[in-house]
């Protein structure tokens, strides 16, 4: 039987969720699923809409067999990190064959060369990208147009810099690409696949008579007090409606404006500096700003911050990283590098069942179903993630603080 790996965040999971999932199930010929998912705190540096068990009781009434948990040190990150965290995941399941993502492409033709170009990180490509950035380019920018200029001058070279810039400047096309690295790296014999993404695109708003909207969209919705049920299958808005009415949602940065201000403001600037991702003085510009905010929320800091060099993405993952207390030391390279140490698995239907009885015997990390039995830095941070996550809701219950520890994998 054969089994396809998706990355996700399901942010709620929406209609485009559910077409990708059937396309990439059509595509690779698979019989079973495997979904890796951002738990508490999703890749833009943002809070999920509602907690990571609820979105696994969507995926799995939408026919995921087993979902596992990107551990938060992934999942807040980078594209090439995030990306590197979820591969590692699926390879080290044992039990996968494929690997499907969306893409703005549609087709690896282009993407599969250029990521074998780029996952050997030339000396010309680190040249070109430290030029834009020393030029004020925000990272993202500077990654895509160094990546087009440096492959101008290879054998695989079949294009003008313009259109590969363009094309890695597309977010899904971008995170596409850094899952072919991920593989090229791992030495991986998971087959790629990819399927175009169909509907709104990643900010686009959303249009009347379309059954598809970006999950960005939906969730500006909620929070304007709106119902998104024309855009999600009705499991999937129930379960959200359920979440809602018992005050666990929608969450939002905002939320955590209050105990960001406090762990700012307790802290000098030599234990910022700590804080991964905290660069370039930014602990002495935060420092500076706060007294100036008449009153503190998240938004107001944002906007302070914000610059040409620092994009609001990187910066809302910053904050987070500062929140929970993630230390440059613990999220280096070479920790990074050495991939996620267990697999958390977060829930099953029935017929999960077998690949978990296969992984217990094929996976290269331990399968891990109640986390109070194993111990792991990173396993740590997100139960801490969790219960920081947890504190926003209405009338937040032991339950909710210390679910990874007091409730069982998600099961229907």
């Amino acid at each position: 039987m054969a089994t396809v790996g998706i990355i996700a965040e399901y942010n709620p999971l929406h209609n485009g969720h559910v077409h990708h999932f059937t396309e990439a199930k059509r595509i690779s010929g698979a019989d079973r699923s495997v979904i890796i998912m951002s738990g508490p705190f999703t890749q833009r540096g943002e809070p999920a809409a509602v907690s990571k068990r609820a979105r696994t009781e969507m995926a799995l009434h939408m026919g995921a067999d087993l979902v596992i948990e990107l551990p938060v040190a992934y999942a807040v990150q980078p594209a090439e990190w995030f990306a590197f965290g979820a591969v590692s995941l699926l390879e080290a399941t044992g039990v996968v064959d494929s690997l499907c993502f969306g893409s703005e492409a549609g087709t690896l033709g282009v993407l599969l060369p250029l990521a074998g170009f780029l996952a050997e990180e030339s000396s010309t490509l680190k040249e070109e990208i430290r030029a834009r950035l020393s030029g004020g380019a925000g990272f993202p920018a500077a990654y895509s147009a160094a990546a087009a200029a440096a492959w101008k001058g290879t054998p695989e070279w079949n294009g003008n810099p313009e259109e590969a810039e363009a094309l890695l400047r597309q977010p899904n096309n971008s995170l596409g690409l850094h899952y072919l690295i991920a593989l090229r790296r791992l030495g991986s014999a998971i087959r790629p696949l990819t399927v175009p993404r169909t509907g709104a695109g990643f900010h686009d708003p959303l249009e009347g008579g379309s059954a598809i909207a970006s999950a960005t969209a939906i969730r500006r919705l909620l929070l304007e007090g709106g119902s998104p049920a024309a855009y999600m299958p009705e499991y999937s808005q129930a379960i959200l409606e359920r979440e809602l009415a018992a005050g666990r949602g929608p969450v939002q940065l905002e939320d955590f404006s209050r105990l960001l201000r406090h762990v700012l403001s307790t802290r000098s600037a030599a234990e910022l500096h700590t804080v991964q991702d905290m660069n370039e003085g930014l602990e002495n510009r935060l420092l500076r700003i706060l007294p100036q905010l008449d009153k503190f929320t998240v938004s107001k800091l944002l906007q302070e911050l914000k610059s040409r060099r620092y994009t609001l993405t990187r910066l809302q993952r910053l904050l987070l990283h500062t929140l929970l207390n993630h230390s440059k030391a613990e999220m280096s390279r070479s920790v990074l590098a050495q991939g996620p140490g267990y697999i958390r698995v977060l829930g099953f239907r029935d017929s999960g069942r077998e690949l978990l009885k296969q992984m217990k015997q094929k996976a290269a990390l331990p399968v891990i179903t109640s986390p109070a039995r194993y111990t792991h830095p990173m396993l740590e941070r997100d139960l801490q993630a969790a219960a920081v996550f947890a504190g926003t809701f209405a009338d937040p219950l032991r339950s909710d603080l210390y679910s990874d520890y007091l409730q069982p994998p998600v099961r229907i």
